[in-house]
Parts: structure tokens; sequence; C-alpha cells
């Protein structure tokens, strides 16, 4: 099992998840709530990180919504610690909604969260100095954030390896689809190794590396890792190979830029 130091405390977190008709108002635009709720997951996440403390969030700033994200985008959101105090901090929160086959972008609203540190055995106070954020990777490696859940996890208290497999298919769609820009569709999963269980409460970490692109085709390796919390240790929890069609109206695979 292979086992890494705390890594992301710098970094901004980030999550990117579809809007479905199910998250939509009858103007088929994403609910604000729904919006709000994946905001408030980021700055949870990016403050764990920066903290490793047990958060709650005590505030949020008047949100503006600028523009809407529709049914079918991808809604792109951002956390970034901005200040830090002796037991609080404020994250900034970014919501882009991206039109998938396009590429067309828009800033739906921006946010500022203030998370506590809550007292108790795992409270780590004061908190950690602020320090600039890490320089952007140079290459093109999707990284996204998601979170355990109760609901999520099996008898033994671990992540469900459906729900595993969920987390790194969409992280696969995501990285094929913007390097296509195209109508992708999942052909295959071509070899899939479950190396460590994930438990309910942690955060994981998918990235996603676009391996190889053919004439209609486009083949993503998906890497889950696992992160506690409260300490910032990661482990390699999954490893997942999967093969994306470019596919036109009638579900038939087409060329990619053929449309």
């Amino acid at each position: 099992m292979a086992v890494m130091e705390d890594m992301g405390a710098r970094a901004p977190v980030q999550l990117i998840d579809m809007v479905f008709p199910g998250d939509t108002n009858h103007h088929g635009t994403l609910f604000g709530g729904v919006a709000l709720a994946h905001m408030d997951k980021v700055a949870f996440l990016a403050a764990s990180r920066h903290g490793r403390a047990p958060f709650v969030t005590a505030a949020s700033e008047k949100i503006d919504f600028a523009a809407p994200a529709r049914a079918g985008d991808m809604v792109e959101v951002t956390g970034r610690v901005v200040r830090v105090g002796t037991s609080s901090l404020d994250v900034e929160v970014e919501l882009v909604a991206e039109a998938p086959v396009s590429g067309e972008r828009r800033l739906c609203t921006r946010g500022r969260f203030t998370l506590v540190a809550g007292k108790g055995p795992g409270a780590r106070t004061p908190l950690p100095p602020l320090v600039p954020d890490l320089e952007p990777q140079p290459d093109d490696t999707l990284r996204l954030a998601e979170m355990v859940f109760p609901g999520q996890t099996n008898h033994y208290g671990t992540l469900y390896g459906g729900d595993a497999l969920k987390m790194m298919g969409k992280a696969a769609f995501i990285a094929a689809t913007r390097r296509a820009r195209a109508v992708m569709v999942m052909a295959a999963s071509d070899r899939i190794d479950f190396v460590s269980p994930i438990g309910e409460g942690e955060m994981v970490e998918l990235v996603a590396q676009v391996r190889m692109t053919g004439r209609s085709s486009v083949r993503v390796a998906v890497e889950l890792w696992a992160e506690a919390l409260l300490t910032g240790a990661r482990r390699h929890a999954a490893t997942a190979l999967f093969t994306m069609v470019s596919v036109d109206a009638e579900g038939c695979a087409t060329p990619i830029g053929a449309a």
C-alpha cells in the first residue's frame, strides 16, 4: 500500500460535476441551493487541507449569481484559503460553468466562506499561517476532489466499489471531453485494480490523464487517492483505464473533430 504525506495543503481544491436534470429548476438551470452545496463542500475540503482540524462553516458573505449553469454543463468549483486566524479561516470559492463540447466557460458566482476549527482531540490551533498557492502544474493532469459520506459506504464503513467506479468514470469522461471537445461515451473499462479501502469521512482525489487519442477514441488513466482530513496521510486506493469514444446524434462512433 502506497502512503504519502500531505501534498495538498497549499494547492487549491477543485470539484467538477455535471448538471443533471434533477439538479435544475423549471428553467433548466442549476438550483442555487445545489450550487451553494458544491461551494460549501469545496470550502470545507480546502479548510481541512490547510488546517487539519474538524472544521464547521460559520458564515458566508453575500453570494451573487452572475450567470446560470444549464443542464448538461459541467460546473467547476475551486476553493482557496485567503485568510487565516487563530482558529478560523476564510476560503474564496469560485463556480464556473463549462459547455462540454464548445468549451465555453462563464463565471456563475464567487463567494467567501468562513470556517471555524472545532474544539476537541482533533483540533490543532493556532492554525498554520497562510502561504502562497503552489504554481499551476505545466501538464494537463485533471485533479478532482470528493468526499465519502455515510450513504456511500458498505457495512464495513468503506466506500462501495460501485461508487468508486462512478467517481473514476466521471473523471475519465471530463478528461476525455476536454481533450476531444466532442460528445463522449464510455466504450470500455479495460482494467481496474483496488488496492486499499477508503473510509467514511475521508477525502478522495481523482487524478486523470489522457494516455492516447485516436481517430474516434480517447484512453484515460484514472488514479484514486484516499486522504485522511485530520492527518493529511494519503494512500493509493485504485487505478483504472477507460476507453471513451466520440459519438454522433445516432450514437455511432464518429471521428473526433468531425462535428
